[in-house]
């Protein structure tokens, strides 16, 4: 099997993290070899299956889990078990995300997910399934969207099932621990933040103002199962693609590991574009070192020219 490993280009003083426009972005950052490789890897396969991760927002300001070398950059994120088993971790969850959620609540789409839209609405992708939560491929236009683990902006009651948006639950939040809005704490992924809080029996958790239950973030938890309808949808989705593109993900876990496996067991070339390890990069044809953001553009720019 052929393999390219692009280098990662040099990024310009005081640009890293930089959510560029597509004024600044039409000098894009990327080698000339390795947009060919990438460019060669789409025009030989004209229906891609697209993968997405955490790397993909972090230009939107979302910090990502995990560094370059695929090791977690904090604690893992709360268990569905741990939710579920105690007032005091579900305390201490709610507590992070009402610090926490407002960096994702008020994100934007940033230059990758404006191509990748550009991509779909010229017919290159066929599928777009997304790890993330943040619901930024489709405020970027994206219309053929999987949400693989769920969207953090909406929030269900467990005992009747209401549906509430993660923004009303925001506002109880604030309203019944106004204490907690002075406390220092640095954003997390997907709406979590670092907060050193030892004592936390006073804070409120927001029930659900239906029927006064347990309510839960509408996003699968690790050690939750992703939605059998959801796993298949993509399924058949991989099935009638030409090749598979992951963009910003380490592939770490399994829920989007396992798409990779399932391409190279159906004779399907895997690309990825990611600023470090992946799990699957003994599986991949192209491995793209390169930003997010600047790859994308640039693809879709040439693309265009075609």
């Amino acid at each position: 099997m052929r393999r390219w490993n692009a280098i990662t280009p040099r990024w310009p003083s005081g640009k890293r993290g930089t959510a560029y426009s597509m004024t600044e972005l039409s000098a894009p950052l990327i080698e000339p070899a390795t947009l060919d490789a990438l460019h060669d890897f789409v025009v030989r396969h004209p229906r891609l299956f697209v993968l997405t991760g955490a790397g993909i927002s972090t230009d939107s300001g979302i910090p990502g889990y995990r560094d370059e070398n695929g090791h977690w950059k904090r604690s893992p994120p709360i268990t569905l078990q741990e939710f579920l088993g105690a007032d005091a971790s579900r305390r201490r969850y709610w507590a992070r995300s009402m610090i926490g959620w407002p960096v994702v609540g008020e994100a934007q789409p940033n230059a990758a997910h404006r191509a990748l839209a550009r991509l779909e609405a010229a017919d290159h992708v066929t599928a777009l399934v997304t790890q993330n939560v943040d619901g930024l491929h489709q405020r970027a236009g994206s219309a053929n969207v999987i949400e693989l683990h769920g969207s953090i902006g909406a929030v269900t009651c467990l005992d009747c099932g209401a549906q509430h948006t993660r923004a009303s639950v925001q506002r109880v939040l604030e309203a019944e621990n106004p204490a907690l809005l002075e406390a220092e704490a640095e954003p997390a992924a997907d709406g979590d933040a670092h907060l050193e809080l030892h004592a936390l029996d006073t804070f409120r958790v927001p029930a659900c103002t239906h029927c006064g239950g347990l309510l839960k973030p509408s996003v699968v938890f690790f050690g939750e199962s992703v939605p059998r309808e959801r796993v298949d949808s993509a399924a058949r989705a991989l099935d009638a693609a030409d090749a598979m593109l992951v963009v910003g993900s380490s592939l770490m876990v399994y829920s989007g590991y396992r798409f990779c496996v399932w391409a190279q067991q159906r004779g399907k070339p895997i690309a990825a574009i990611n600023l470090g390890v992946t799990r699957a990069d003994p599986l991949l044809s192209l491995k793209i070192t390169s930003p997010c953001a600047d790859t994308l553009t640039a693809l879709a720019a040439r693309l265009a020219t075609d």
